[in-house]
């Protein structure tokens, strides 16, 4: 792809003003100065409203420079002045944006009274500074592909008061030590905004030898999603009036006050609250199922939500440790035989291979960036109207730079079904619990000769069928899942701090609403006429079909609607409201060596 530079952009922009074209310039079409009217010509006024009005053609689009108005205007006010040093000398500011520059080159310096320079949304990679006009107070290189500092910071302008690079790759430690007093001695507003830098202390020392430093954008920068920011960034920057778009008040600085000289127990890490709370609108499973079902198997249906999020490991390893982002007790549950332990075991081992994950992450830049995730899940809740998990994971986590690609993403949420079916255990004593009508006859009459024999039986076959029904094996547990949804967290990262939502997942269908579970079928006709007679059934208790019946009737359905399945999810980050609060949190994340899930 070929180079297109700054000059030739601004070049086709000043001649797009057709300053020597009708109605602008010297031409036949202006009056003379002895004001005789000849056929064609119009006065100045006229021709200043073909040049101000939208409907006019000769109208144009000037935003990329408020001096673009004023010289059309002296085109024809004053077109005799209008040579080339003066048009170059005329503009003091130039809004290139989205034009596809990507070299700054030395016809900048034409512009030798250029103050305002704004750059946003271009392909520039370097800046080299002997190319900037030294007039220069604004300097605008937002979404661009800089990546370092050093070519703009060997000669950068010395009146420059305002420098915007968010959005940047910028984030090494030679972009930490290009920021300073040294190279900016004037700078009043500094915008970094959605870059890479990860040290927040590192950042903030450079910072604070910035002689004049009022404003200062850092969100969407990693560290900025660490306890304690904004606090330390408060009390570190002294002289700071505006911090990402909001005033620094006297009482903010008094509850940060003295949080900079504990910086050097303050790691850089961020701790997130996950929170699943209430789940409603699940059908029941049991409601469709069929009166003519055998007894066994006992099916028993739980439910659970599952997430994915950021795996905590170090960058070198790629095996993901699916044990730190999976609770066991989520799926070793209460169990009183040998057989439901090895159930649980089965089931530990589906979760393990399910929890395991890598999150494909697309950018413009990279292509894609792979982070490693983790399934998590709650606890196992039988099926009700609402469900309240009331299930809490605090995740700790010191890839900053992964996590916010993560939250840049979002996250994905799940609802599952867990289905378990339980057998009667093989024994000796099963047969006997269905006697044929022979073996029926002959204990009556044995029942007729001994009374006190025959209820002794019956009581010793009532302990055999309880022995029977407790002696369940169950199978391993089928798991299946019944929604998804997607949640953005990108808010995080440009300065929330908690997003709660209600997730809609719209009408679900159970297992047994999809589908019978068992091979014995009603036949079609039995089960309308079943059908019809419940309807007789309940229409003759609503009193017939009068008018308070027919009422009653349409509560009845209007209450049967299937509700849209809805759960409770919330994602907090902590963020230190204090110094007494930082002082008294400090402690417990020092004791931790490396970071962990800890559920509730």
């Amino acid at each position: 792809m070929s180079s297109k530079t700054l000059s030739s952009v601004t070049e086709k922009h000043i001649r797009h003003l057709c300053l020597t074209d009708f109605p602008c310039g010297n031409g036949s079409w202006r009056k003379s100065k002895d004001g005789a009217e000849a056929a064609g010509t119009e006065d100045t006024d006229a021709l200043l409203d073909l040049l101000s009005c939208p409907r006019s053609p000769w109208w144009h689009d000037l935003s990329w420079s408020p001096q673009a108005v004023t010289l059309r205007e002296l085109s024809v006010l004053s077109p005799e002045r209008l040579h080339a040093d003066f048009i170059y000398n005329h503009f003091t500011t130039l809004r290139i944006v989205d034009k596809g520059v990507s070299v700054i080159d030395e016809g900048l310096l034409k512009f030798s009274k250029l103050e305002e320079l704004v750059l946003s949304a271009n392909r520039i990679s370097e800046i080299p500074a002997h190319n900037l006009p030294s007039t220069l107070k604004i300097l605008e290189l937002r979404a661009n592909c800089l990546s370092a500092l050093n070519s703009l910071t060997c000669r950068p302008p010395p009146l420059l008061q305002y420098l915007g690079l968010g959005s940047n790759g910028l984030g090494s430690h030679d972009d930490v030590s290009n920021l300073t007093g040294r190279q900016w001695p004037q700078l009043v507003c500094l915008d970094l905004s959605d870059c890479q830098f990860l040290d927040q202390k590192a950042l903030l020392s450079a910072l604070r030898t910035l002689p004049c430093l009022k404003t200062l954008v850092l969100e969407g920068n990693p560290f900025t999603l660490v306890p304690s920011y904004p606090g330390l960034a408060v009390d570190t920057l002294p002289l700071l009036s505006c911090l990402d778009n909001s005033w620094v008040f006297p009482e903010e600085r008094h509850r940060f006050r003295g949080l900079a000289k504990m910086s050097d127990l303050i790691m850089d890490q961020a701790s997130l609250t996950v929170s699943v709370g209430r789940m409603k609108g699940m059908p029941d499973p049991l409601m469709s199922v069929d009166e003519n079902t055998p007894d066994f198997p006992v099916v028993a249906y739980s439910y659970f939500i599952s997430y994915e999020f950021l795996s905590h490991q170090t960058p070198n390893n790629l095996k993901v440790d699916t044990q730190a982002g999976f609770d066991t007790a989520h799926v070793a549950e209460d169990v009183s035989s040998a057989a439901d332990l090895q159930s649980s075991e089965n089931c530990k081992r589906e979760a393990s291979k399910a929890d395991a994950g890598v999150l494909t992450v697309y950018t413009e830049e990279t292509g894609h960036v792979i982070a490693h995730v983790s399934k998590h899940s709650t606890s196992k809740l039988t099926w009700s109207e609402c469900m309240d998990f009331s299930d809490t994971h605090i995740h700790v986590v010191s890839e900053l730079g992964d996590l916010k690609k993560f939250l840049n993403q979002g996250l994905n949420l799940w609802i599952e079904e867990e289905k378990v079916l339980s057998w009667p255990a093989a024994s000796e004593d099963i047969p006997e619990s269905k006697p044929n009508q022979a073996v029926k006859d002959k204990k009556g009459m044995k029942g007729r000769e001994s009374p006190i024999k025959s209820t002794a039986a019956k009581d010793k076959s009532k302990d055999k069928k309880k022995k029977t029904v407790l002696e369940l094996v169950q199978d391993a547990p089928i798991r299946r899942s019944l929604g998804s949804i997607h949640i953005p967290l990108q808010s995080l990262v440009e300065g929330d701090r908690k997003v709660a939502v209600l997730c809609n997942l719209g009408f679900l269908r159970t297992e047994s609403e999809m589908g019978p579970t068992q091979t014995h079928e009603k036949d079609p006709g039995k089960k309308i006429k079943e059908e019809k007679k419940k309807e007789d059934k309940e229409s003759k208790l609503r009193g017939g079909k009068g008018k308070g019946g027919r009422n009653h009737e349409a509560d009845v359905h209007t209450d049967n609607l299937p509700q849209p399945v809805t759960v409770e999810v919330s994602v907090e980050l902590e963020k230190w409201q204090s110094t007494s609060e930082a002082h008294q949190l400090l402690h417990p994340h020092q004791t931790s060596q490396s970071p962990e899930t800890v559920s509730s």
